[in-house]
């Protein structure tokens, strides 16, 4: 591992809680060293409070940041005097030490300080940095573990036995270090939790955890401790991670993302002794609070193997307990035998959070069995960081989840106009989407975690295959096909109206959805609350002169969503269709073209964007509230229905 400090980017940052900002980037960006909110860094430093008073503060990473992203607003900054002596405490629980080490902030508004906040306070030095290595951690979750980071590190390391987070730990480092040299000291490694690396210099301090990690690494390989991961591929089938993933919805009691890994370590690890090797316990205990203890298990029969992790997890609630509540017992990842892993998340960002921790864990576990074996904490142990009362507390404040949360959906023409603003406004509400469209810059445009372009020509069955198999393998499943696509082709009379401009408009505005609905409707089925909307055209009640190519298109697309209708209606499949017309901001109405139409019409722009009897003027994000609308409760009872969203036409009406 190599340090990343930059001396010359450094010394633009002239304050304390700058250089604390700088460092703990340098540590978040390192996914071997922190993982999604994990670890947590400070720097004590002095503020003047109102009475003109200096005052020594703790500013500790916040409840809620990333170290990789954290601003200086993410750093709590806390009284240390408040903070050493509730360290005196001989008792306090994690809820009052909380509400105390709030009441002892310098401003209101800052985040929650980190649970571990009484422990950095506790620490002499001006800098302090914890990480869940992977490295370290490694070793200590081995059969002596902590005999093998003693040879590792001699005794320039002070060694923690494994408590949990909170005020103990605190506490338990408080009573440890009254007549520890903390000179003589390089850091502290915390059995089964991670390192810390100290000093009164931002760059030492960072530094030194980048050469204790660099020794453990250095010391894995020397143990013959590393990974050699051949290529691999899996063998499951599309339709039984739908089938997977509608079981775990009803499990869940609501939708949910199953994310499928199917890189060579995930299915290498799958194919490793996984009823014993993966079924101990997380790397870290606060894993646990993402992951569940352990995975399920599939093999042969999904269901069984599901409803027997179900009555596993409650009995090892009922083993542990004293008045928790019991959480869902459903698992929150799997491990596919030969064929990879699934992580499963109320929405797509925190089934990559679990894909993600399960990656780092996987590749740990497989170290340690080369040096000697895994060796998790205790089920016992692992419960109380699970049932932790400030996880409790968080149960009991709820609150509603987006509309399409755990929803996948799969949006056509989505690169520009009205498709584009479909895509956006699910995401928005919780969906996470596919996005479909010819124009290579949809990949670009949509490259995240809960929201992926798809350059697909939906001509082509492959590419929709493809595209669906994206959909699938990313999230789960389908829930909302929103087939939009299409093309308005030049004027043409029928007795001039060409065979390329009459096949070009059915390829695209017509058979494309049909294709699109053959390849989406396996997966549909087996969606949650599934839904087609169809986005057509006022051309169908009204069409024009000049556009029959365009027109009877729209017409068979029409046609084709109320037969779908008909077909997937016992499914639970609704199906139905909007027509929108004169939806001016989008890409082909630019100002020229718009100033040449109203001008060929008689009117200003603005007469001619509200020429509808409403004489309202129709945006693309006015059709995305309505293909929401009709994906959503608004249209849970209705299939087969067509709206038109134009401002109303007097030809339609």
């Amino acid at each position: 591992m190599k340090s990343l400090w930059d001396d010359k980017e450094a010394s633009e940052f002239k304050t304390d809680l700058d250089l604390r900002v700088y460092t703990s980037r340098l540590l978040g960006c390192d996914s071997s060293l922190v993982l999604h909110g994990g670890g947590n860094t400070s720097v004590k430093s002095t503020a003047t409070n109102l009475f003109g008073e200096t005052e020594d503060i703790l500013y500790v990473k916040g409840s809620g940041w990333d170290l990789a992203t954290i601003e200086a607003e993410g750093f709590a900054p806390v009284k240390m005097e408040m903070l050493l002596k509730m360290a005196e405490l001989k008792e306090l629980n994690d809820t009052d030490m909380v509400k105390y080490q709030r009441l002892a902030m310098t401003n209101p508004s800052a985040p929650n300080p980190s649970v571990e906040a009484i422990l950095h306070a506790v620490i002499p030095y001006k800098f302090v940095d914890h990480t869940h290595t992977d490295a370290v951690v490694t070793i200590t979750n081995t059969d002596g573990g902590e005999d093998k980071i003693k040879e590792l590190y001699g005794d320039k390391i002070l060694i923690i036995p494994y408590i949990m987070p909170g005020f103990v730990l605190a506490k338990l480092i408080y009573d440890m270090t009254r007549d520890v040299k903390w000179d003589e000291l390089e850091g502290m490694v915390l059995m089964n939790h991670g390192l810390f690396t100290f000093n009164d210099k931002a760059k030492k301090s960072y530094e030194k955890t980048i050469e204790l990690v660099d020794k453990a690494e250095k010391y894995l390989a020397s143990k013959g401790a590393v990974l050699e991961v051949k290529e691999d591929s899996t063998t499951i089938e599309l339709l039984e991670l739908a089938k997977i993933r509608r079981e775990m919805s009803e499990l869940k009691g609501c939708a949910t993302i199953s994310i499928l890994n199917d890189s060579n370590e995930a299915i290498n690890f799958s194919k490793q002794n996984i009823e014993k090797i993966a079924t101990q316990g997380p790397l870290t205990p606060d894993h646990v609070i993402r992951t569940k203890r352990i995975p399920v298990i599939i093999g042969e029969d999904f269901k069984d193997d599901l409803a027997s992790f179900v009555k596993e997890y409650t009995q090892y609630f009922q083993d542990n307990k004293t008045d928790e509540t019991l959480l869902n017992p459903a698992p929150n990842f799997a491990i596919l035998k030969n064929n990879g892993t699934l992580s499963f998340g109320k929405n797509a960002k925190e089934a990559n959070i679990i894909k993600d921790i399960n990656e780092h864990t996987f590749e740990a576990i497989l170290k340690a069995e080369k040096l000697g074996g895994y060796k998790a904490l205790s089920a016992a142990k692992i419960f109380e960081v699970e049932y932790w009362e400030l996880e409790q507390a968080k149960l009991k404040k709820g609150g509603s989840a987006p509309e399409f949360n755990g929803k996948v959906a799969l949006v056509t023409g989505g690169a520009s106009g009205i498709g584009l603003s479909i895509a956006k406004m699910l995401n928005s509400r919780g969906a996470a989407v596919v996005v479909l469209d010819i124009n290579p810059e949809v990949e670009t445009t949509f490259n995240k975690a809960e929201i992926k372009g798809v350059k697909c020509d939906l001509t082509s069955s492959e590419d929709i295959k493809k595209a669906v198999e994206i959909a699938v393998k990313n999230f789960g499943g389908i829930d909302i096909v929103v087939s939009n696509a299409g093309i308005f082709t030049p004027s043409e009379n029928l007795d001039s109206l060409s065979d390329d401009n009459w096949e070009k408009s059915m390829n695209i505005n017509l058979t494309s959805h049909q294709k699109l609905i053959r390849e989406t409707a396996p997966f549909l089925k087996l969606g949650i609350d599934a839904s087609i909307v169809m986005v057509a055209s006022k051309n169908f009640p009204a069409p024009g002169k000049g556009a029959a190519a365009y027109s009877v298109a729209k017409a068979g697309q029409t046609q084709l969503a109320r037969i779908a209708a008909l077909e997937l209606g016992e499914f639970g499949v609704r199906v139905n269709t909007l027509h929108p017309h004169a939806v001016f901001d989008t890409a082909i109405w630019t100002d020229e073209v718009l100033a040449n139409r109203a001008k060929a019409y008689g009117m200003s722009v603005e007469e001619y964007k509200t020429n509808n009897v409403l004489k309202t003027e129709i945006k693309s994000e006015n059709v995305a509230e309505l293909v929401c609308a009709m994906a959503g409760k608004p249209f849970a009872k209705t299939t087969g229905s067509q709206v038109a969203i134009d401002g109303g036409s007097d030809r339609i009406i």
